[in-house]
Formats: C-alpha cells, sequence, structure tokens
C-alpha cells in the first residue's frame, strides 16, 4: 500500500541517511518511477527532504528532522509489528500495548501521512479465519509468547491425535505462528531431532519453568513455517482422482483441485472437462465428490468409483421408497 511506502521511505531516510532512488526501490521492491511518484507525495504532505543529482546523489531528509517516535515503552515497541491486527495482539495480551502504539504512531506522522493512515484504517480491515471457523480457546497463548520471548523451557500436557492422546512433552519453544486464524508453536524437545509444530489450542496444561535454552544458529521462523507448509502439502495429496467435471462442476472446486482443472485444457464438445485431480484420501476424495452432485463423475480409480456408485444406489433407494 502506498501509505505503507511513504512511511518506509521516511524511516529509511532517517535511519540510513542519504539514499538513491535506485537503492530506496530495491528496499521497497517497486520501480524507480514509482519512488519519485513516493517522494512527490511526501513533499506534498510537508515532509523537509530534498535530493541531488549525480553520481554521489540522492535523497535526504533536512539536518534535524525526526518523525518524532518517542515515549514508545519496551512493549509498545515490540507490539508495533501487530498494529494492523487486533484480534492476534489481544489474544497475545498486547491490546493495550498496541493501541498505545498506534495513537503515538500517528501522533508523529506530518499531516497528509496521517490522513491517509487514518483512511486507510476506515476502509480496510483484515479478518484472516474463514467463514465456518470458530474462534479457538488458547489460554496459554500469552503463557507461550513470554516463554518464546525470553527463551524458557516449557512443561506441557499435549492432547494429539494418534493414541495415547494425551502426552506429557518439553518443549524449546522457538517461535509462533498465526495460520489462518489458529495459532501454533515451533518447538523442539530437548535432544530430540529437530522443531516440530504445535496447536496452541491443543495445550491442556503448561507450566513456564525458569530453564533457559538457545535457538540454534542459523535457524529463521519463517523459512521453517515456508518448508513446514511444502512437506505438509505433499504429504496432504499423495493420491489423485480420474474426473469428468461440467462447467458447474468445476467452478465448485477449490484449492488444488480448481487448479488441476484448469491445467487440464480443452474441454470436451459437451462442455465437460477431464482432470486428473489430486486427494488426500479415499474417503476424502469420496466426500469431496458426493457434494459435487451429478456434476461430476469420477472414472477412476475403480474403488472410489465403486464407493460413490455405492452411495448414490443407497441414496436412490432411500428417495424413491415410502417417506417415513
Amino acid at each position: 500500500m502506498k501509505s505503507g511506502r511513504l512511511l518506509t521511505i521516511l524511516l529509511l531516510l532517517q535511519t540510513r541517511g542519504r539514499m538513491t532512488a535506485a537503492q530506496l526501490a530495491a528496499e521497497l521492491e517497486v520501480s524507480v518511477r514509482t519512488v519519485y511518484r513516493d517522494v512527490e507525495a511526501l513533499h506534498t504532505a510537508g515532509v523537509p527532504l530534498y535530493g541531488d543529482a549525480g553520481h554521489r546523489g540522492g535523497y535526504e531528509l533536512l539536518a534535524g528532522y525526526r518523525t518524532r517516535l518517542t515515549g514508545l515503552s519496551a512493549g509498545e515497541a515490540g507490539a508495533l509489528f501487530l498494529t494492523g491486527l487486533p484480534g492476534p495482539a489481544a489474544d497475545l495480551g498486547l491490546g493495550p500495548a498496541v493501541e498505545g502504539a498506534r495513537l503515538k504512531l500517528r501522533a508523529a506522522l506530518p499531516p497528509g501521512l496521517r490522513e491517509q493512515a487514518d483512511r486507510m484504517g476506515r476502509r480496510f480491515h483484515l479478518d484472516a479465519p474463514g467463514w465456518y471457523a470458530e474462534d479457538d480457546d488458547v489460554p496459554f497463548l500469552p503463557a507461550v509468547a513470554d516463554a518464546v520471548w525470553r527463551g524458557r523451557v516449557l512443561d506441557v500436557r499435549y492432547r494429539r491425535w494418534t493414541e495415547p492422546t494425551d502426552v506429557d512433552r518439553r518443549l524449546e519453544p522457538y517461535g509462533l505462528v498465526l495460520k489462518a486464524g489458529r495459532w501454533y508453536v515451533v518447538a523442539a524437545r530437548p535432544g530430540g531431532s529437530g522443531p516440530r509444530t504445535y496447536r496452541v489450542d491443543r495445550i491442556l496444561r503448561l507450566t513456564v519453568t525458569e530453564d533457559g535454552f538457545a535457538v540454534p544458529d542459523g535457524f529463521e521462523l519463517a523459512a521453517h513455517w515456508r518448508a513446514h507448509q511444502r512437506d505438509f502439502h505433499a504429504r496432504l495429496h499423495r493420491d489423485e482422482a480420474l474426473v469428468r467435471l461440467s462447467p458447474r462442476g468445476v467452478s465448485r472446486l477449490t484449492g488444488a483441485a480448481a487448479r488441476a482443472a484448469a491445467a487440464a485444457g480443452t474441454p470436451d464438445p459437451d462442455g465437460w472437462t477431464h482432470a486428473r485431480v489430486p486427494v488426500e484420501s479415499m474417503e476424502g476424495a469420496h466426500d469431496q465428490f458426493l457434494a459435487l452432485g451429478a456434476d461430476a463423475e469420477v472414472l477412476g480409480p475403480p474403488e472410489l468409483r465403486a464407493r460413490l456408485a455405492a452411495t448414490a444406489r443407497a441414496l436412490a433407494d432411500r428417495y424413491t421408497g415410502p417417506g417415513r
């Protein structure tokens, strides 16, 4: 968003001093022409910056100019990155700190940028969880966040899917991730093979110990999470089904199935599309294609087609017989 870029330019020039348009463009991942327009917008907003041409030229703030980001407490400064996520900030126990940081940041902006920031807040609202997702009860989230920040070992009682379901674990929490409205802690077991992912809402009991630990050198939370997602999706869709889909059936697909149908090529003369669709399991595929009704025909594998046929016969018997 433009207002975010303007503030980033302002802070880059304040912290690094003179920077060329090319350097700013590289930092912001935009074109040099966009930087020129942004600098002009800052001029219009009353920010005292000037530029020099030539090999050693660049943009620089007027000597002594500061954005006046003063008075921030340690908690407010640490919460600045969550100023656009009031719900997650409140989950972490940082709601008041975020609001205080937001107000101080707003007061420090020049009038032009302040107006743009206010307009952004009025026009955009982020609500990440899906429509049918219930809010998770995460009473231990602030304690887990504190342990992550201070580098303290956790003793937890954790509920997992497999038997035995409730297990005791000693964890070294490396970081927290918010995915689709759900909180996960990436943590390693002392002496274990490496970090794993745990849902915070499945923690039944928790004690923050005074035992410390060090996150391994080179560990990056974002990179680890990306690798975790790739592995998850690789394990998620190990099978595939050959299906014939009507135009309406294609439009009702989502995710990997929709991408497979889009890549299937030109539909048949009757408008139906043949596609090889990745599926998580035969049971899941049965439910997925049954929901499409007459807009989908499964051609293979044979066991999936036979299972859907049996379900269709059972439904036909139920609806053609006398009502109860």
